[in-house]
């Protein structure tokens, strides 16, 4: 049986306990069928792809990668993703870099290869299920289902073009992850042009490999070019029509809709993002016409799964005033102040599906539908995180709780629940959700197991995020596993969401306009200060520790505040934001030649010589996204200035650490930092 010293040996065996969870849902329109990805076992990676039969209520395997490897039998990852026709009756995917078809009806049949060129990126099938289209060395090309006439539809002109791609802006800033839609009727195609000749080129090596060449990154940085993007209409016999639209004016493209219930869509943004457009497409000749038009003086929030149109051909958006965000069809709003809305998951037919927080809540968001007479639904009761997709009657929740812990997939309606064979983490996250201070700062506390009421103070581990888009003060078990840990090696651990974060309301995200070194750590600050009066918390033994923008401001809480936090870890920190993108930056700081002031005041380097206290800088060097010259140059100026600090570097490794077992060995490395720097024995 596992105990509690096990969990960073579990968290690398499970990846997180996310293998053997059911994920990527597709219902069909006749409500038969529920298509998902499974990995094997809760330590397996080898996922295969699922359908669960409404009637009689069977799931099946229809692509196992155990029998379809290779060579490779036994290691084989399995299937990342795939598409279906529009009537979920058959499924493409990309196994060992070949395209693979399946039939999701019976009788089951063993899926097949599609003759395509190579590489192949991004295999998508058309709605009538006839055709694939795919991006190979940046071209654009289309195949019949039955693997005959492949051919390209768009092809690339030089080495810094390619079609049918998001660019880099596109998938990290804007959540838009693809780079073309087919429309309705499976005759065209919407592609994107991408041009990265404008953006400055960054080298990443790995010293630990030195005989490789560095990579080329096309990063663009805060202040410089980014990719030209355009977008063409291209028809399956090789027709090419170019969209027109004000690119000069609006040059981002955040999103692109072409549903069955109008024409296509397209949401684009000026450069500093406060002004926003809805276009609609004639296919025909490319011309666009302005339906919605946003302005804001500070920037214009991309939400999830809008514009688009519901089954009655009414423009669906998401809109926001000072202290409500709320759902809008033709114009109108459809939502109570007391929601506030988060995303769009189905637009049509029926009910408005959308999730939303209740403003009353503390780190919850719900599934709601809402109908033609405004009248708004709850689907989903128990407190946590909830998302879902409908197809007519049926509602499929995914859901992730505190009680019961842990993620589940189920029917709304039946209560059929989706298997999981999931591990059970070996620790249980008792977080106390709370707020704090005069600002009503959400909460998450975790004391550790076993603490008596009436205790010794404990030291503090403050372990936020922090900032824009990610909200870790949530009503879930699994999101706080990682904190739990740290609090049962003695801590109380507090997690705050400050201004800036996501959940609460536009105003409270928008506090952080033009500046990120005063309001997120003066929200830290004061958390700390009004838990301590509820939380037998040591105020002389504090500690912060964070991740990206996480890592930035526990750099920054002991650079600046040293009379407060007495040792921090920041891992992957932005140390100077004119080092990192475009579209997320500019967006809180302005564009860096017209505003520097939020630069000059947001930057970490120049604050080296204040450094009191221990700091650990860990950083990923093979990072693409914040680069390892960010903790670099921080350590850098932090060694001129004779300021003692760790730095842990890890050769190899990206962002995010997609490396378990490396996360595995960190998190006792990271303790054992925290110990010595507070002092505290082991």
């Amino acid at each position: 049986m596992r105990s509690a010293k096990d969990f960073p040996e579990q968290l690398h065996t499970t990846q997180g306990f996310t293998l053997g969870a059911p994920h990527s849902f597709s219902l069909s329109p006749d409500q038969k069928r529920l298509v998902f990805l499974r990995s094997m076992s809760g330590t397996s990676a080898t996922t295969g792809l699922w359908v669960y039969d409404m009637d009689p209520g069977v799931e099946r395997l229809v692509a196992d990668p155990r029998t379809m490897a290779e060579g490779r039998h036994g290691t084989e990852p399995g299937i990342g993703g795939y598409s279906v026709d529009e009537e979920v009756t058959r499924a493409a995917f990309l196994f060992q870099g070949q395209v693979r078809l399946v039939d999701l009806l019976g009788p089951q049949a063993a899926p097949r290869r599609v003759s395509t060129a190579a590489p192949v990126a991004d295999p998508r099938l058309s709605p009538d299920g006839s055709h694939l289209a795919y991006v190979s060395n940046g071209a654009l090309r289309v195949v019949a289902a039955d693997g005959t006439d492949d051919r390209t539809l768009a092809k690339p002109e030089g080495d810094t073009t390619t079609w049918g791609l998001a660019e880099f802006i596109a998938r990290e800033e804007m959540g838009r992850l693809r780079g073309f839609w087919w429309s309705p009727r499976s005759d065209r195609l919407l592609a994107t042009h991408v041009d990265t000749a404008p953006i400055r080129q960054w080298w990443v090596a790995d010293p630990g490999a030195p005989a490789e060449r560095p990579r080329a990154v096309s990063y663009p940085v805060a202040g410089t070019p980014n990719a030209s993007v355009t977008l063409a209409v291209l028809d399956l016999g090789g027709g090419r029509t170019p969209v027109v639209w004000d690119r000069a004016q609006l040059p981002y493209l955040a999103a692109v809709c072409w549903s069955v219930w109008g024409p296509p869509l397209m949401l684009v943004q000026s450069r500093d993002q406060r002004r926003e457009c809805v276009l609609q497409i004639d296919p025909a000749d490319g011309t666009t016409l302005v339906l919605h038009e946003r302005t804001s003086d500070t920037w214009c929030d991309i939400f999830p799964g809008v514009p688009s149109w519901d089954s009655k051909g009414r423009l669906v958006m998401i809109s926001d005033d000072a202290d409500s965000r709320h759902l809008t069809v033709a114009g109108e709003r459809v939502t109570a102040s007391e929601l506030h809305v988060r995303a769009v998951l189905s637009a049509g037919p029926g009910p408005l599906l959308f999730s939303a927080s209740p403003r009353t809540s503390i780190g919850e968001v719900h599934v709601y539908s809402v109908d033609d007479a405004g009248v708004t639904t709850q689907h989903s009761a128990i407190p946590g995180v909830h998302a879902g997709l409908r197809s007519g009657d049926v509602t499929l929740l995914t859901s992730n709780t505190l009680d019961p812990p842990g993620r589940s997939a189920w029917l709304h309606g039946t209560g059929t629940r989706i298997s999981s064979v999931a591990q059970e983490p070996c620790i249980s996250a008792r977080p106390t959700l709370t707020e704090a201070g005069e600002r009503r700062i959400p909460c998450a506390v975790f004391m550790p197991s076993g603490y008596e009421v009436g205790g010794p103070p404990l030291p503090v581990l403050m372990d936020p995020y922090g900032g824009p888009l990610v909200q870790k003060a949530v009503a879930t078990h699994h999101a706080h596993l990682t904190s739990q840990w740290f609090a049962d090696q003695g801590f109380v651990v507090i997690v705050a969401d400050g201004r800036g974060t996501p959940g609460r309301s536009p105003a409270w995200e928008k506090e952080i306009a033009r500046g990120f070194g005063e309001v997120p750590l003066t929200d830290q600050v004061d958390a700390l200060h009004a838990l301590a009066e509820h939380f037998p918390v040591d105020l002389g033994r504090v500690a912060i520790r964070g991740w990206s923008f996480g890592g930035y401001l526990a750099a920054l809480a002991v650079l600046k505040r040293g009379d407060i936090f007495h040792a921090a870890i920041a891992g992957a920190p932005v140390t100077d934001w004119r080092l990192y993108d475009t579209h997320y930056t500019e967006r809180y700081l302005g564009h860096p030649d017209d505003s520097p002031g939020p630069y000059e005041e947001s930057q970490l380097t120049s604050l080296a010589p204040r450094l009191r206290r221990p700091l650990m800088l860990i950083h990923g060097l093979a990072d693409d996204n914040v680069f390892a010259a960010h903790s670099l140059r921080l350590s850098a100026a932090l060694t001129s200035a004779g300021r003692p600090h760790t730095v842990l570097p890890l050769p190899g490794l990206n962002h995010m650490i997609a490396d378990q077992a490396v996360i595995k060995n960190v998190l006792p490395l990271e303790m054992q930092f925290l110990k010595s720097a507070l002092g505290l024995t082991s």
